[in-house]
C-alpha cells in the first residue's frame, strides 16, 4: 500500500509538471486559425514572397498534385495558381530575391506506373507574374532533399534516389534504393552547379536552416525514403565559407521524419512530422526550436493538430503551418487530410 501511494504521489508530480509546463508554453505562443486550405494534402512545401505565402507539390493516395497556391495574410485569402510543369511531390524549395526555386522530387511520368520517380529538374517560380522557368537540372535525381540559401548560392542536401548507376525508376517500400549524402550548390546569377562536401549522414525527410552564414541538417530518415526506414535525432553543422561540415550538434529532442521546419529570429523550428516502429505509428504534436548559438533545443506548445508533411513558411512574424496529414503516411486514407491553416505569431522573440 505505501509502495502504491508512492507510486500514485510520483504520477501526481509528474503530471503537476507537466501541466505547469504546458501552461507556461501557451502563454509563450499564440496560434491563430486562418482560412482553411483548399486541396488538403500531404507531402507539400512552403514559401514566402512579397509577403505572401506559397505552398506547392502534394501526395495524395497515389494521386500527384502538383499543387501551386497562394496565401495573402492581409486578406485571409487562398488563391490557386498555375500548377507546376511537372507535378510533384517531396519537392525542396527557397525563396530568393523575390523568386521561389524549386528542386527534384518524386514524380508520374507515366500514368501506368510508380509515383516516386526521383527528378533532377529545377525550376525559377516567379509569384508577381505566375510562371515557371526551367533552370540547370541537378546533377543528381532525387526526392525529398532539403534546400538553403548562403552568400547568394542556394545548396540542394540529402534526398532519397536509386542507387548509383542504377535505372531512375520509382521508389518502393520494398525496391532498391538509397538515402543520398549528397551536397550540390546552385548559382542563380549563372545558373550552373556544382558539388560541395557530401553530408556526413546520408538521410532524406530532413528538415534545414541556415543562420548566421551555416546550414544546420535536423532529423530525418536513413535508409529508405519510406516511413519504415529509421528516424534520427542527428543535427550537422555546415560551413559554406570552407566547405566543411563541423562536429554534430545538439540532437533533436524527437527523433521524427516528414516534419516541416523555417527559420526566424536566429532559430530554426521543426514542425510536427511521423515516426513508425513496432508499437507505435503516428503523427506528431511537437513543435521544438534549435538555437545554433546556444547549441540547445527548447521544446514549446504543442500544435493545435498533429502534422505529418504539411507547408511551413515565415513570412513577417508568423510561422504558418498549412495541410498535411492527421496520421502516418503509412496508415492510409484520404479522410486523413487537414485542411486547417495555423499561424504561429512570435512576440518578441
Amino acid at each position: 500500500m505505501q509502495l502504491s501511494r508512492r507510486r500514485m504521489l510520483a504520477a501526481l508530480l509528474v503530471a503537476a509538471g507537466i501541466l505547469s509546463w504546458s501552461a507556461g508554453a501557451q502563454a509563450q505562443e499564440h496560434w491563430l486559425k486562418l482560412a482553411p486550405f483548399p486541396d488538403p494534402c500531404p507531402e507539400l512545401i512552403g514559401a514566402a514572397a512579397g509577403g505572401k505565402v506559397y505552398v506547392f507539390g502534394g501526395l495524395l493516395g497515389a494521386s500527384v498534385k502538383g499543387l501551386v497556391y497562394e496565401y495573402d495574410p492581409a486578406a485571409d485569402k487562398w488563391t490557386q495558381k498555375k500548377q507546376m510543369p511537372i507535378p510533384a511531390h517531396h519537392v525542396a524549395a527557397v525563396d530568393y530575391n523575390g523568386k521561389i526555386y524549386l528542386f527534384g522530387g518524386g514524380a508520374q511520368p507515366d500514368p501506368a506506373g510508380g509515383n516516386w520517380v526521383p527528378l533532377d529538374n529545377a525550376w525559377e517560380y516567379d509569384p508577381a507574374k505566375d510562371t515557371w522557368k526551367a533552370l540547370a537540372p541537378m546533377p543528381t535525381a532525387r526526392g525529398s532533399a532539403v534546400a538553403a540559401v548562403v552568400g547568394r548560392k542556394i545548396y540542394v542536401m540529402g534526398g532519397a534516389s536509386v542507387h548509383p548507376g542504377a535505372k531512375i525508376v520509382s521508389l518502393t517500400p520494398t525496391g532498391p534504393h538509397r538515402s543520398l549524402s549528397v551536397n550540390e550548390r546552385y548559382d542563380p546569377a549563372t545558373n550552373k552547379w556544382e558539388s560541395r562536401s557530401p553530408m556526413p549522414t546520408a538521410r532524406n525527410h530532413a528538415s534545414i536552416g541556415a543562420v548566421n552564414g551555416k546550414i544546420y541538417v535536423i532529423g530525418g530518415r536513413v535508409g529508405s525514403v519510406f516511413v519504415n526506414a529509421s528516424a534520427t535525432d542527428i543535427v550537422e553543422e555546415y560551413d559554406p565559407a570552407i566547405d566543411s561540415w563541423g562536429v554534430a550538434k545538439a540532437r533533436m529532442p524527437t527523433a521524427r521524419s516528414g516534419v516541416a521546419y523555417g527559420t526566424y529570429g536566429g532559430k530554426i523550428y521543426v514542425v510536427g512530422g511521423e515516426y513508425l516502429n513496432s508499437q507505435v505509428v503516428g503523427a506528431f504534436r511537437d513543435l521544438q526550436a534549435f538555437d545554433p548559438a546556444a547549441n540547445a533545443w527548447t521544446m514549446l506548445a504543442p500544435l493545435p493538430l498533429p502534422r505529418n508533411a504539411p507547408a511551413v513558411a515565415v513570412s513577417g512574424n508568423r510561422l504558418y503551418l498549412i495541410s498535411g496529414q492527421l496520421q502516418s503516411a503509412s496508415i492510409g486514407g484520404n479522410a486523413l487530410a487537414s485542411n486547417a491553416t495555423d499561424a504561429l505569431e512570435f512576440t518578441g522573440k
